[in-house]
């Protein structure tokens, strides 16, 4: 729920942003939303670590920044902090112009991934923390730490101390903390990555049942795309400094915008090749000699088509189509592992590179080296532009 904010307030806020020859569309994007990042970019030296990203974060979203190390995503999250200073750009949370502002006076609670806890205090000591900072009184303190403890379901915990705790029992003390004082936005940098797997995908339920509870603007930075998938209402993929692409994980995964996205969200079979022709709205390409078909155009001399494993299927050799929508090519199985739930299929393709293949787990079992066809539907596949970007770390 987006907090009140007085006439005045806004009314000082306005005049700033119309100095700036902004129109009022933009302004309103600006005072809606929970987060608005505009042009903000960070530069140590001449080189820009953060490059001129937009982002408008509605108010109660969970949005994930994702990306690879050194893409900027944790940059990004610290100049929303107050950590990191920007630039250049436009910074407000709930419509207030926060880029001046020290990080004690944004009402952002902080989630780390080394917990961050005090040793020497109790669990409720370490909560009490931030409320101490705010002079709440004592009475006061009691119940909203009791209440941030049921939160994260650690009622029965208040007298202990943090080395009584395991990984996952401190990483929610360090939840219940950073949201006791009901903060409008909740920054997580990669809270979950010391964790082992069952632990980490058990917190994440928890953290996802915690973010409709409490109906703050969360923002978390992982480089875990399936962390990314299960979590976000919305992600931004992060490469080289700049955002890729923003939107929910179904979008991201069915219809990457780039390459790079669909690469790096989830396994994906690419056939680069070359445009033949477009026919109806379906283009055909050149794929190693192969004509391929798939939905779409673009004008891009180098060019590929994405596929996701799950959409493939795997023929003998000599099997017919069966269907005139459907996309053949020639490949050699080179390794096959049972999943429990399918099979998972590395097979070489015409050009030499390798795809992957994800079957149902009553497939027949696939032999390395065994010759096959590959088919996938031609509306399963991505027309994307092929620009070799393989999202080179910045660091």
């Amino acid at each position: 729920m987006k907090p009140e904010t007085t006439t005045s307030t806004l009314d000082h806020n306005e005049r700033e942003l119309r100095q700036l020859h902004l129109n009022t569309e933009v302004i309103s994007v600006i005072n809606d939303a929970g987060i608005s990042l505009r042009d903000v970019t960070k530069r140590y030296g001449k080189k820009a670590v953060v490059d001129a990203i937009n982002l408008v974060i509605e108010p109660g979203e969970f949005m994930t920044f994702l990306g690879p190390s050194g893409s900027g995503k944790t940059t990004t999250l610290n100049m929303i902090a107050g950590f990191v200073t920007a630039t250049e750009g436009l910074l407000h949370i709930y419509g207030k112009p926060v880029a001046k502002l020290p990080a004690h006076k944004r009402d952002i609670g902080m989630v780390f991934q080394n917990y961050a806890l005090f040793p020497h205090k109790t669990v409720a000591e370490n909560i009490a923390y931030p409320l101490e900072r705010r002079k709440i009184g004592k009475a006061e303190q009691k119940t909203m730490i009791a209440g941030a403890l049921d939160m994260v379901r650690m009622g029965e915990f208040g007298d202990r101390y943090p080395a009584d705790l395991s990984g996952g029992q401190q990483q929610r003390v360090a939840l219940a903390r950073a949201l006791v004082y009901k903060p409008r936005v909740l920054l997580m940098d990669e809270p979950l990555g010391a964790l082992d797997k069952k632990l980490r995908e058990w917190l994440q339920k928890e953290i996802k049942r915690i973010h409709r509870e409490v109906g703050s603007t969360f923002v978390y930075v992982t480089h875990d795309q399936e962390e990314a998938l299960s979590l976000s209402d919305r992600i931004a993929v992060f490469n080289n400094g700049r955002i890729e692409q923003v939107g929910s994980p179904a979008e991201l995964y069915q219809k990457p915008e780039t390459l790079f996205v669909g690469r790096f969200l989830g396994e994906s079979t690419v056939l680069s090749g070359s445009m033949v022709g477009t026919v109806d709205g379906i283009s055909t390409l050149d794929i190693s000699g192969h004509a391929i078909r798939v939905p779409g155009q673009k004008k891009s001399s180098s060019l590929a088509i994405l596929i996701r494993p799950e959409n493939i299927t795997l023929y003998e050799e000599g099997t017919e189509p069966g269907s005139s929508d459907m996309n053949t090519l020639p490949v050699t199985v080179l390794d096959a592992n049972y999943l429990g739930s399918a099979w998972r299929c590395e097979v070489e393709l015409p050009d030499g590179s390798v795809g992957t293949v994800r079957e149902a787990h009553s497939a027949a079992v696939r032999e390395p080296g065994t010759r096959a066809l590959m088919r996938w539907n031609i509306d399963a596949g991505v027309l994307l532009e092929d620009t070799g970007d393989e999202g080179v770390s910045l660091t």
